[in-house]
């Protein structure tokens, strides 16, 4: 029988997963060995930089089809058995955060992806290849189910299930990495009834609203300032988007902040040193938590100081505004503004005085444009900036531009496609320590700044509805 989906958790899983296996029992070893289960993406290294999606759905079924039993769906304010049978949650990911940990953990940032973000899909099985970015999960998953029922009739609920969601998560994630151009590495998601479970695990959560909120579509009703919420609450505390301020962008800080007081808490109330909270935690994340079958979570766990000890900042990606799209109300966005973002983000320019890039990537072009000389153009550019330039050649034609790296090369082929709007992907066909560019028809020469001059910072907007960085006072953030 497959393992349920996803839903709404996106972290204090990642947090859980956080843990650090040192000093752990056997038993604990193992059930942190036990997470996992999908295949939908090719999973990147475990240890040094990396690039995590966590992925929260709405969905109110389990990961066998199956809807929540009406108790459950009444505690979580989610409707009854009739309406979800009739669509409603559907299968969204309503919570979409992208988060990059440089080698050793330190240092690590996060960006929210608001869910109404109107995006070209990538990997989207179906007809319908734009929408709201939180739909490329459901409506994946709606063809590829309606493919698998055509051709296998007889298929169970279970598998067909199980098959939907990987379509969905392969399609969340070719989305996310179109939109940011960045190569995502891992990814883990839950459903609102998995977190429902982790966060009654964990005794509820310490939260901070700079003003009171009712809400009856999420059930939230708290007062303004400090205060306690159990696992039903905490639900009820992220999911709120009616009544906010700015909607669903003052929910994405919700999201954040619930994730910074999760760390606060397994840094501060001694939750790794549990031994039966772990094991309970463990049991519950085997039960509802997806990750990516290649994401050796112990050996990632020598990766996360910089989590554990709260060097972790969180952002929400920008909108240029609100608009009316095919029916949708939706956020316009400027993809090659928010790759610049990320980029500079989670790969910042070197200052003057180092060695830029640590010149850790030779670095071929190939010509498949019809722009004469331009590999060398761009060689020569990259190896002022400090790269060692490699082979300078030609490609079959070929329309777009395409950044693809061998083994130890993901940062550096991170930095180079940011400068021509691609998104690097891993290539065994490359050398360890190259990156391959196969220049496109429209390929021009960017602007790459020589190795004695630093890039010039992609400013991250701390104005407008998606606002600053959350930050935390005494380890939980206030937030609207």
């Amino acid at each position: 029988m497959h393992r349920p989906r996803t839903a709404y958790w996106v972290s204090c899983v990642l947090a859980a997963l956080v843990l650090t296996a040192s000093g752990l029992s056997y038993s604990v070893v193992r059930n942190v060995s036990d997470i996992g289960g999908s295949h939908a993406i090719s999973s990147g290294p475990s240890v040094g930089a990396q690039n995590i999606l966590l992925m929260g759905l709405e969905s109110r079924r389990d990961w066998d089809g199956n809807i929540l039993p009406a108790s459950i769906l009444a505690k979580l304010h989610a409707g009854s058995a009739a309406a979800v049978a009739s669509g409603t949650g559907g299968n969204d990911t309503n919570t979409l955060i992208l988060i990059h940990i440089p080698a050793g953990g330190k240092k690590a940032i996060g960006f929210s992806v608001p869910r109404d973000d109107w995006v070209n899909f990538a990997g989207t099985v179906g007809p319908e290849q734009q929408g709201k970015i939180d739909q490329a999960y459901g409506v994946s998953m709606f063809y590829e189910q309606a493919r698998l029922r055509q051709q296998y009739p007889d298929m169970s609920q279970d598998e067909l299930a199980f098959r939907g969601n990987e379509a969905g998560r392969a399609a969340a994630v070719a989305t996310v990495e179109k939109l940011t151009g960045v190569h995502i590495d891992h990814f883990a998601e839950v459903n609102m009834d998995g977190f429902y479970e982790l966060a009654r695990v964990f005794g509820g959560v310490e939260v901070c609203l700079r003003h009171a909120v009712s809400d009856v579509n999420s059930g939230a009703d708290f007062p303004a300032g400090d205060q306690h919420l159990n696992a039903a609450q905490a639900l009820a505390f992220v999911r709120q988007r009616d009544g906010l301020p700015n909607g669903d962008l003052d929910r994405t800080h919700r999201q954040q902040a619930f994730l910074d007081s999760v760390i606060h808490q397994l840094r501060t109330e001694g939750v790794l040193g549990d031994l039966g909270k772990m094991k309970a935690l463990l049991s519950v994340a085997q039960q509802y938590v997806i990750t990516d079958a290649g994401w050796n979570l112990l050996d990632f766990a020598t990766e996360t100081e910089g989590l554990t000890n709260g060097d972790l900042v969180f952002r929400t990606l920008p909108i240029q505004g609100y608009a009316t799209i095919d029916g949708q109300d939706a956020n316009q966005v400027d993809p090659a503004a928010i790759k610049a973002i990320v980029h500079a983000a989670f790969y910042p320019a070197p200052s003057p005085r180092a060695s830029p890039h640590q010149r850790a990537a030779t670095v071929d072009v190939l010509n498949g444009g019809e722009t004469a000389g331009l590999a060398g153009r761009v060689s020569a550019a990259l190896a002022s900036a400090g790269y060692r330039a490699g082979r300078v050649g030609n490609t079959p034609s070929r329309t777009a531009t395409a950044v693809l790296y061998g083994t130890g090369a993901s940062a550096p082929a991170g930095k180079i496609a940011g400068l021509f709007g691609a998104t690097a992907t891993a290539s065994a066909s490359v050398a360890a320590g190259h990156v391959q560019i196969l220049l496109g028809a429209s390929a021009t020469l960017p602007g790459i700044p020589p190795a004695d001059q630093p890039a010039p910072a992609s400013l991250i907007p701390s104005t407008g509805p998606q606002g600053g960085a959350v930050t935390a006072r005494n380890g939980i953030p206030c937030v609207n």
